[in-house]
């Protein structure tokens, strides 16, 4: 009973400013990068965290790092699930399409209302990583074709299967009913649908940008051709909020077709604060080596 009371008195998302409540935030004051409040789910009988994940428009990555040691396809009845809807905003300016690849998430900043949307996407695997880009939409594609590269119609051969050289649109397109093609190169990279009922928050694609099919239909329909795309990735995200407190966002960093992995360090802009006013860094080190994706606070100051 005492964990299901817990359910009540988690924090709310307040800010929110649309129907679409999971997703939708106002624009933090100056000053300030968070948005949202955590939440916490009780595990209902028979439930996954896939579909947890999908009930609440996040990534099963993201909601994983989050509850760190649960079962993903039984977790405990009754257990209490962090789910991780407080967001720091990435370090990229407040416009436009930001995709933070660390972090599986896709930002539609809307400056003039004020208003961020933000949603879990799926990203490259390793060997087709999703590039780092500045960049923009040169096409909208409703119910678009896919035109599988000799280099993937090949990989689907060595698994006994032969693509097509064009997919039609409908319910066997891996493109969903929506796609916007990015400027980037040869217009080779989208951000598209699926009609598949996993994939969202992992590395599953062959370098696009995979949206859950509500999301990819509301994003469409709101963006226009020449907005600006920037993917980044930003596996450390730390904010300075005006009350002087310090919050530090970490994700475990990708690994890189060149079997790269970004080492986390306590950002050196941090350490010189910490620094500053001789505050300890132990705790800043503890939430970067977890990498749980929610915003911990490390360090407060008095005015």
């Amino acid at each position: 009973m005492r964990r299901k009371l817990l359910l009540f008195v988690s924090l709310v998302l307040c800010s929110s400013a649309s129907s679409s409540w999971a997703a939708t935030f106002n624009l933090p004051p100056k000053g300030s990068r968070m948005v949202g409040g955590l939440q916490y789910h009780v595990v209902k009988p028979h439930e996954t965290m896939a579909q947890i994940a999908k009930q609440y428009d996040v990534g099963f990555l993201a909601l994983m790092a989050a509850n760190k040691g649960v079962d993903p396809f039984l977790p405990q009845e009754d257990y209490v699930l962090t789910i991780p809807s407080q967001i720091i905003l990435p370090n990229a300016p407040y416009q436009g399409i930001v995709v933070n690849l660390a972090e599986l998430r896709l930002y539609y900043f809307e400056p003039a209302r004020g208003v961020v949307h933000i949603f879990p996407v799926g990203i490259g695997r390793i060997g087709r990583d999703t590039p780092e880009m500045e960049t923009s939409i040169s096409q909208k594609r409703p119910h678009p074709t896919w035109t599988p590269p000799q280099s993937i119609r090949n990989e689907y051969l060595k698994q006994g299967k032969e693509l097509p050289a064009v997919v039609p649109a409908g319910p066997n397109n891996p493109l969903g009913d929506y796609a916007l093609r990015l400027a980037y190169g040869h217009g080779e990279y989208l951000i598209h649908g699926t009609n598949k009922d996993f994939g969202i928050g992992l590395r599953v694609s062959s370098g696009c940008i995979r949206m859950e099919p509500k999301d990819i239909d509301w994003l469409f329909h709101h963006v226009k051709t020449g907005l600006k795309v920037n993917i980044i990735n930003e596996p450390i995200k730390v904010t300075l909020e005006p009350d002087r407190s310090v919050y530090v966002e970490a994700h475990e960093p990708l690994t890189r077709s060149n079997g790269v992995k970004k080492k986390l360090v306590v950002p050196m802009e941090l350490g010189w604060w910490l620094d500053e006013f001789g505050l300890s860094d132990a705790k800043a080190e503890a939430v970067i080596k977890a990498q749980n994706g929610v915003p911990v606070m490390v360090a407060a100051t008095e005015r």
